[in-house]
C-alpha cells in the first residue's frame, strides 16, 4: 500500500481554485439557496460545472439521475446535453422533485426535459430499458450505491458514462483508519468498477470525490 500524502494548504487551495472556476447561473444559484431551506446538500459548485461537460463529451441524449435533489445535478447535465435530451431523475422525497421543478423553470427548461419520478430508485431503475442511456448519475445513500451503479451500467449504451457522486466519502475513504460502514461501502464499490471488464474507471477529487466509469 501507498504511504499517505500528507495534507498541503497549496494543494486545498488548488482543489477550492478549481471548484469556482466556473460561474453559475441565477437559477442554480436560487437552487442552492433552496436546497438550505430544506436541509438538502446538493454536489458542489465544481461537481456540477463537471457534470455539464461530461454531458457535452458525451453528446448526451438521454440521461438518468439517482437523487434529483434540488436540481442542481439535474440543470447541470441539461444544460451540456443535446437541446432535445430527457433526463429521466429520480428521488424518494416528494419536496426534493417539487424544488427540482421550481429550479428548471427558473432556468426556463421546458417541462418535457426532465421526467421527474417520485419513488424508490431500486424499484424505478429495474424498468427502465438496458442500453438505452448515455449517461446515469448517482448522488444517493451509500447503502444502495452498488445496485444503483450495477443497474446504471445495465442501462448504458457503449460509451454511456456512469458518475458516482461522494465517492471519496467526504475525505475518509483514503484514510484506511476510517471503517465506517459508508466508508467500506464506497472501498468495495470503488473495487468492484475498477475490476468490472465492461468498464473504464477514474476517481476525481472534484468536490468530495467523483468516481467515473464508461462502458466498453
Amino acid at each position: 500500500m501507498k504511504a499517505q500524502q500528507p495534507q498541503h494548504p497549496a494543494k486545498h487551495s488548488s482543489w477550492a481554485y478549481a471548484e469556482q472556476h466556473a460561474e453559475e447561473e441565477p437559477a442554480m444559484t436560487d437552487a442552492r439557496l433552496r436546497a438550505e431551506d430544506l436541509g438538502v446538500r446538493p454536489p458542489s459548485q465544481g461537481v456540477a460545472a463537471l457534470l455539464t461537460v461530461l454531458a457535452a463529451a458525451a453528446q448526451a441524449h438521454t440521461l438518468v439521475e439517482v437523487g434529483t435533489g434540488v436540481g442542481v445535478s439535474g440543470l447541470a447535465l441539461l444544460r451540456g446535453a443535446r437541446s432535445d435530451a430527457v433526463l429521466t431523475s429520480i428521488d424518494y422525497e416528494a419536496d426534493h422533485i417539487q424544488a427540482a421543478r421550481e429550479t428548471f423553470r427558473d432556468a426556463k427548461l421546458p417541462s418535457s426535459r426532465a421526467r421527474l419520478i417520485t419513488g424508490r430508485a431500486g424499484q424505478v431503475l429495474a424498468r427502465l430499458t438496458t442500453g438505452a442511456y448515455d449517461v446515469v448519475f448517482i448522488d444517493a445513500d451509500q447503502a444502495h450505491c452498488r445496485d444503483y451503479a450495477e443497474q446504471g451500467i445495465r442501462l448504458l449504451r457503449p460509451s454511456g458514462l456512469l458518475v458516482i457522486n461522494d465517492a471519496l466519502d467526504h475525505d475518509r475513504v483514503p484514510r484506511p483508519a476510517v471503517r465506517d460502514d459508508s466508508t467500506q461501502t464506497l472501498r468495495s464499490l470503488e473495487r468492484a468498477l475498477q475490476d468490472d471488464e465492461r468498464l473504464h474507471t477514474s476517481m476525481l477529487g472534484t468536490g468530495t470525490g467523483l468516481l467515473i466509469a464508461a462502458r466498453r
